[in-house]
């Protein structure tokens, strides 16, 4: 298997580590939920340029968005500003801080391919094309520059804060070529889109027990999204398949912006109410959701949050069965558009246990952690899904 013990460790990292920690926040910002939502806006960007006819190597911004994600994690005491000093400044010294990088990460890495993807990536030697990179960075300023706003406002004559919001804005400035940036510059509906997005990093995860760290649903998708993916690679999913698992995780609590987020046990009390919440959600997402986005985006959104935990296919002639070996022997090409449902509904239950178990390791004693750790490791243990083998994660986990 790609993913390790120690590597589910790193990624469950993010959400203990906090941005802006030098500046008067009204919430705490969190790594993993800016590169959430830092995903999602190069989504966005991305489709605008498809949009234009340009050509998106989807499978590229994907892959390097995680591996910043892990690198961010790392280097987590070293502010951004400081960072790029070295960087533009210092290649000796550069290139020595991802040496180390790269030791942190690779022994945690169980896949010798993508191993040499990420050294490639920290040196930049990556195949990456220029629009790629451009949505990427793009992203990653907006996504910083929506979390200042945050700070801008509980403390509009702080300290630097003038100086800061220039520099955001002279950087964005670069990528006023992309035809999305210019949506959200302009506060073109696309930018409701983004905020409404970026709203679930303020709904907490487990909103009734207190846990450490706390998590919120925005990291936690991206968490979803990360873990489909690397369970993707060892199914060797063709390139829309990649696409498809990796955003659908990305985008599988969309419509909890409009609904909030309810605990499993309380959607499980019963079908009927189980029912009931995803009709309100998906009349919500007719409402509040679509109609922010381009006409033609919906079918996909579409594709992604309505029976996300089914897997799905676009053809003819769809089989009663349509297991991940099925569509592993059958369907991985791109013109089928194969999503794996069952795959996001197991990275989303990894990351459900990842929440209940650390809060337990941390001491926080509760009947809803023990049970739900409980329920999901007889789930799941001795499946697997396609080449997944779900066994090998919960071993790593004592109890």
């Amino acid at each position: 298997m790609i993913i390790t013990i120690e590597l589910l460790n790193e990624l469950f990292r993010g959400f203990t580590v906090h941005r802006w920690n030098d500046k008067i926040r009204p919430v705490d910002l969190i790594e993993i939920d800016k590169h959430a939502h830092k995903m999602f806006i190069a989504y966005c960007l991305g489709r605008y340029e498809e949009d234009a006819g340009n050509t998106v190597n989807w499978s590229i911004i994907i892959k390097h968005g995680i591996f910043e994600l892990l690198r961010r994690i790392v280097i987590s005491d070293i502010k951004s500003p400081i960072y790029y000093l070295i960087k533009q400044e210092n290649k000796t010294i550069f290139n020595k801080l991802n040496n180390w990088v790269f030791d942190q990460i690779a022994g945690k890495i169980n896949h010798k391919d993508l191993r040499q993807e990420f050294y490639n990536y920290l040196f930049e030697s990556s195949d990456i094309d220029d629009k790629s990179q451009k949505i990427l960075d793009a992203a990653h300023k907006y996504s910083s520059y929506w979390e200042f706003l945050i700070i801008k406002n509980v403390n509009p004559l702080g300290y630097q804060i003038i100086e800061i919001e220039r520099s955001l804005l002279n950087d964005l400035n670069n990528f006023m070529d992309l035809v999305g940036m210019r949506g959200l510059i302009t506060r073109q509906k696309i930018s409701d889109f983004v905020d409404l997005f970026g709203q679930l990093r303020f709904q907490t995860r487990w909103s009734q027990i207190p846990r450490v760290p706390k998590t919120s649903v925005l990291g936690h998708s991206m968490l979803v999204a990360t873990l489909s993916y690397f369970f993707s690679l060892e199914n060797k999913a063709c390139p829309k398949r990649i696409y498809n698992n990796f955003f659908g995780g990305l985008l599988h609590d969309l419509t909890e912006a409009v609904t909030r987020d309810i605990i499993s046990p309380v959607k499980e009390s019963s079908e009927e109410f189980n029912n009931l919440i995803l009709e309100i959600g998906n009349e919500l997402a007719e409402k509040e959701i679509f109609p922010l986005v381009e006409e033609h985006w919906v079918e996909e959104l579409k594709y992604f949050i309505v029976d996300e935990f089914k897997n799905k296919i676009k053809d003819k002639k769809v089989p009663l069965s349509l297991t991940t070996d099925v569509i592993n022997r059958n369907y991985n090409q791109d013109k089928f558009s194969p999503y794996d449902g069952l795959i996001i509904k197991a990275a989303d239950q990894v990351a459900a246990f990842l929440e209940a178990w650390y809060s337990t390791e941390f001491g926080i004693k509760s009947s809803e952690f023990s049970l739900a750790i409980e329920q999901i490791k007889q789930k799941y243990y001795g499946t697997k899904i396609g080449e997944t083998d779900l066994s090998h994660i919960f071993s790593g986990f004592q109890f």
